[in-house]
């Protein structure tokens, strides 16, 4: 009842929010990530150019380096931000796959480390990292598509940038320590 209770709220307090407390520019945001065509050419360039490039990649793409959108700079942050779209169009639906299956795979290691971890501390931080390589995935790959807004939040392994490289992998070397001491060591 208190999640019912809690919905109904939200939703009678929306048209409030909506007309009183955002300001024009982010009720802008709000219609421009509902239809990226409103504002094709400042706000919605990003998300349409991406979806372009994802979407004419076919089944096995136009091959490494060979991406219109991607390689002709249709696409601004394509090494950043929107690599899934660059994986999409240069890779096809094919090469996408590979990248998401990749990912899950990570994220299910992380889940089954924290199932036979030997304590609650190593359980959770395995569940932690998975849950955050999972969300980051899950938010990179909505955004190239059309499903998120866009955040910045980069693709773990793929986008560049050094300061989330560095975090997978810290994160990656928490997982593998619980890994590591799952059983007790005898010497």
């Amino acid at each position: 009842k208190y999640i019912v209770i809690s919905a109904v709220s939200v939703a009678a307090a929306l048209p409030l929010i909506w007309f009183f407390f955002l300001k024009s520019y982010q009720q802008n945001r709000i219609r421009v990530f509902l239809n990226p065509e409103l504002d094709p050419l400042v706000s919605g360039y990003q998300v349409i150019q991406s979806k372009i490039a994802v979407g004419s990649g076919g089944l096995a793409g136009a091959g490494l380096f060979n991406g219109v959108q991607t390689q002709l700079g249709y696409i601004p942050a394509k090494h950043t931000d929107f690599i899934f779209s660059v994986a999409g169009e240069e890779l096809g639906f094919i090469g996408s796959l590979l990248v998401v299956a990749l990912l899950m795979f990570i994220v299910l290691r992380c889940f089954y480390i924290a199932a036979n971890a030997k304590n609650s501390l190593g359980r959770y931080i395995a569940v932690g990292v998975g849950c955050m390589f999972l969300a980051q995935s899950f938010e990179n790959i909505g955004m190239t598509i059309g499903l998120m807004p866009v955040t910045g939040i980069t693709l773990p392994f793929f986008s560049y940038g050094g300061s989330s490289l560095v975090t997978n992998l810290i994160a990656i070397g928490l997982v593998l320590n619980v890994r590591l001491r799952h059983k007790t060591l005898n010497f």
